[in-house]
């Protein structure tokens, strides 16, 4: 089904919690996004994400997730029940296959875009492909995943920008690595909320600051980009993980109007 809306060349968002707290935080997300889905109708392209497991945690003890069994499905009921496409997280090459029973488009998170056996695996399911971009890595560097990837019989790769270290604690994000890399994938996603982390920058947690979220979408989308990702959560503060970036539902759709007012008006 996926493959299909992706053909259409329309705006993706992806979004969703950043991880699957409960099955009634995933339903309330899923039904905010069917929503979006609803408005914008004939305008963009919507994708549900959330992910079962939190591998990259800042401290020991950290919520992780309900692991793969009861997430894929809490995410499977979720689809079935918004009639949205799914996206997760995939973090050792065992998890592909499984994932991919249930999810539309698998994900490869930022520390991971390097792994070759988890891309090959997840490129032999069948299914597109999206990789966050690492933290450490130049764009162009990022072409070895799509290689490796396409090699392994991917319908469509995407690769996503969220940020590049700067110093200790920070990121920035290099506007210029979304043309770099849009020269090498089927499509480059902003992803609006993780490049606004401070990694590790709260002690025992990551921070960040989600107020600029407005901005960074306005000034992606007039860039020229494929699609934009952003968690979004009922009330982010209370969040098991991403709590500083996170979006809550009114703030998210006033990303996305403002996001598609200049993607409508610049291109």
């Amino acid at each position: 089904m996926v493959q299909k809306l992706l053909e259409t060349g329309l705006p993706v968002f992806i979004l969703g919690p950043c991880g699957i707290e409960s099955e009634k935080l995933v339903f309330a997300a899923a039904d905010f996004v069917d929503g979006l889905r609803k408005k914008y109708e004939g305008r963009a392209v919507f994708l549900f994400k959330s992910s079962f497991l939190k591998d990259n945690r800042t401290s020991e003890g950290s919520w992780a997730g309900p692991g793969i069994e009861e997430g894929l499905r809490i995410l499977e009921r979720a689809g079935h029940e918004f009639h949205l496409p799914l996206i997760t997280d995939i973090h050792v090459a065992d998890h592909a296959a499984q994932a991919a029973e249930v999810c539309d488009m698998l994900q490869i998170p930022a520390f991971l875009c390097r792994q070759t056996s988890l891309l090959e695996a997840a490129g032999r399911t069948g299914v597109p492909v999206n990789v966050k971009k690492g933290q450490f890595m130049a764009p162009e560097n990022m072409k070895g995943a799509v290689d490796k990837l396409r090699a392994a019989g991917c319908p469509s790769t995407f690769l996503t920008e969220r940020g590049s270290f700067f110093g200790y604690g920070d990121l920035v994000v290099d506007m210029r690595s979304l043309t770099v890399m849009n020269g090498f994938c089927d499509g480059v996603i902003m992803d609006l909320t993780h490049s606004l982390q401070k990694p590790g920058a709260a002690g025992k947690f990551t921070g960040g600051d989600r107020t600029f979220a407005v901005q960074m979408a306005r000034a992606a989308a007039a860039w020229g980009i494929r699609g934009m990702f952003l968690e979004v959560h009922p009330n982010p503060d209370d969040a098991l993980s991403d709590s500083a970036v996170m979006l809550n539902f009114k703030d998210a759709e006033t990303v996305l109007d403002g996001a598609l007012i200049h993607w409508e008006g610049f291109f």
